[in-house]
């Protein structure tokens, strides 16, 4: 056999194994062929190429940029070389690359494809996906192209675009399990939770061991309040989180479960499996001297939100004397007022959609941040990723997530001893801190309109209104089932829930038929701006709280509006909140500590209007004067709190609980 014929027998046999997935034996082979070739550039670009795939970007680029002298015109080196250089941080460096293999070859399917991916990771959507469209153009039954396509239509909020670029993606690769489980992914933010538990179940059709399908169902569950089917998944969640059997989004299991230990293990799978924790902190472990400490607060919803209505004036209070305070915002712009409010608050604000995870924690150490305040824990939106480079010297868990992040980044989470006594210390990485009334901040500025009338609310007449506005998902089907009784034993009774979403209100109807309830007695009431929705639940008489998953911003809202509120103290954080916002307020009474009591309390309220007159009376005499709604008391608290964290990194300590007094 000639030397020729030799070469060209291992190139076929290593095509085969890379093709196969086989990079170590194909390698040895190309390396094999190089040998007795020396000047063979395909064999040498097939050793760089599979060292790329390898994870060996910098073992890649240097058999690949050799091979830029000997063959200038190949498109598809210069292309690799800037995959090497990207994966490399030499951003830069690679984007240039990508733009000189275009100059050689316009419509190279490889460049455009790349160059793409690169855009849609530094957060230049619109530049990437005119690369996927170039594409298209050249190779319309490219289902990669389609795929990718749809998710930068995804970024940039096009949700329809993105789901008919899945579709076409799944119609020239029907197996594309990517394509099934995006488009049900944006179904779920959509709230079409039919569609989406359809669609997940198309992607579970393709991919049955996928880690993440089994959370995305759970979810659809939820959101959709399908109680026919909400225990057999809770059993199904609760299983998989023990045995590690799929990643459940933390908070996907709070409703199911309120097993700190297991919360724990959820949010620690969780974060180990989605967010990658760089070997070198950011942070190099020496202070940077300032007049005043700064803090970095860091979330999505700097704009028209629940965690904006709450943390509002607490942001225009800080001591400027003592801290300089930024926003970090990774979130949309609104346009609405409590975006211009916010923006105006912060001493820096920073809009950072567009950049990276690593790109926004290097800025934060580069402007030497002392402590970074993360906004949004395990919620939609986040991004735990940029406080897992550890740009801080303090880094703490606040407001947005009532659990534990379950990552070594975050030092601390700020709470109260109702919320989380010191003993569940077992069941959070970070380490606690209470706060001495409340942990949750309020902001006392918040307007209420006028009054409607029962008819303008959609209600009827006359009867006793049961009221709850949390969010569909925390309803869970032992929860209903206390309300329906609640219903039956109070004749003309109505539950007035939030009109959620379209999903939840017709299964919710539907639940309430099946259990001998008129579904008529369900008025469900519409998203409104936030004055004219406080202001419409003066016309109910009782909120009843939900468990295990309490009222947060909901029950503060309540509050705020002088609608008294009944909970149950629940076993963990998030089960805890409206028990903790009720004792500031001077209302134990409201909070029973079972289902029984909660059920029974209920009730006797709804009998005795007279009793509870006396507690909205009391709740509108305490009102004003509780620590609950004293924006400037919290402000003073949370910054001691700071200041103590502060002063521990300073001295060389190692974060420890604590608690502010009062």
């Amino acid at each position: 056999m000639s030397n020729a014929d030799k070469v060209e027998k291992l190139r076929v046999r290593a095509t085969q194994l890379h093709g196969a997935g086989q990079l170590d034996e194909a390698e040895k082979l190309y390396r094999r062929i190089a040998e007795l070739r020396r000047s063979d550039i395909p064999a040498r670009y097939m050793m760089g190429v599979i060292r790329l795939q390898q994870g060996r970007a910098a073992e890649a680029l240097a058999i690949i940029e050799p091979l830029l002298a000997e063959a200038p015109g190949s498109a598809d080196i210069r292309t690799q070389c800037g995959l090497a250089r990207q994966e490399l941080g030499r951003r830069d460096e690679a984007l240039a690359d990508f733009d000189r293999a275009l100059a050689l070859q316009p419509d190279n399917p490889l460049t455009l494809l790349y160059r793409g991916n690169f855009l849609v990771e530094s957060g230049q959507y619109a530049q990437a996906l005119d690369s996927y469209e170039r594409l298209l153009r050249i190779a319309p039954g490219y289902d990669e192209a389609w795929l990718r396509r749809g998710s930068a239509l995804w970024l940039m909020e096009r949700h329809d675009e993105a789901l008919a670029s899945y579709g076409k993606a799944l119609e020239f690769n029907p197996g594309r399990f990517a394509a099934a489980f995006n488009s049900a992914t944006i179904l779920l933010k959509l709230e079409r939770y039919d569609e989406a538990l359809a669609a997940f179940e198309a992607a579970r059709a393709r991919m049955p061991e996928h880690p993440y399908v089994l959370g995305g169902l759970a979810s659809a569950i939820q959101g959709g309040c399908d109680l026919a089917r909400w225990q057999d998944y809770q059993a199904r969640v609760v299983q998989a989180v023990r045995d590690k059997s799929a990643v459940i989004a933390p908070l996907v299991l709070l409703p199911f479960s309120d097993d700190g230990a297991l919360r724990r293990s959820c949010s620690e799978n969780f974060a180990a499996d989605r967010i990658p924790h760089p070997n070198t902190p950011l942070w190099s472990g020496r202070h940077t001297q300032h007049d005043r400490i700064k803090i970095a607060y860091l979330s999505a919803d700097f704009r028209q939100h629940a965690t904006a209505d709450l943390i509002a004036g607490l942001i225009e209070r800080h001591d400027r004397t003592r801290f300089e305070i930024a926003g970090i915002c990774f979130g949309r712009d609104d346009g609405s007022a409590m975006r211009a409010r916010l923006t105006r608050a912060f001493d820096r604000f920073e809009d950072v959609r567009a950049r990276g995870d690593i790109e926004i924690a290097t800025w934060l150490r580069d402007n030497a941040f002392d402590i970074a305040v993360d906004l949004k824990g395990h919620t939609e939106e986040a991004r735990p990723g940029i406080l897992a480079h550890r740009p801080c010297p303090v880094q703490v868990n606040y407001l947005g997530y009532p659990g534990t992040i379950g990552a070594p980044w975050l030092d601390y989470i700020l709470a109260d001893p109702t919320v989380l006594p010191f003993q569940h210390q077992p069941f959070y990485s970070e380490k606690i801190v209470h706060l001495p009334h409340c942990y949750q901040v309020n902001d006392c500025t918040r307007p209420i309109g006028e009054t409607p009338t029962r008819s303008e609310a959609g209600l009827p007449q006359s009867g006793f209104v049961f009221c709850c506005f949390n969010a569909a998902w925390k309803i869970t089907p032992a929860m209903f089932d206390v309300w329906m009784r609640l219903l039956s034993a109070v004749p003309g009774s109505l539950l007035w829930l939030l009109d959620d979403n379209t999903t939840a209100t017709r299964n919710l109807r539907a639940a309430a038929a099946a259990q001998g309830a008129d579904p008529a007695r369900l008025v469900f009431a519409p998203r409104i701006p936030s004055a004219a929705h406080l202001a419409r639940h003066r016309l109910a008489d009782l909120f009843v709280d939900t468990m295990p998953y309490n009222a947060h911003t909901t029950a503060s809202d309540a509050l705020w509006a002088g609608l008294p509120l009944l909970t149950c103290l629940g076993g963990q954080f998030d089960g805890r909140v409206a028990a903790s916002l009720l004792q500031t307020m001077g209302l134990p009474e409201l909070v029973t500590h079972s289902t029984e009591d909660y059920e029974a309390l209920a009730l006797a309220l709804a009998r005795d209007r007279e009793r509870l007159a006396g507690l909205r009376g009391k709740l509108a005499q305490n009102r004003l004067s509780s620590p609950l709604y004293d924006t400037d008391l919290f402000r003073k608290s949370i910054e001691t709190a700071y200041l103590r964290m502060m002063e521990m990194s300073l001295q060389g300590l190692a974060p420890q609980s604590f608690a502010v007094s009062a």
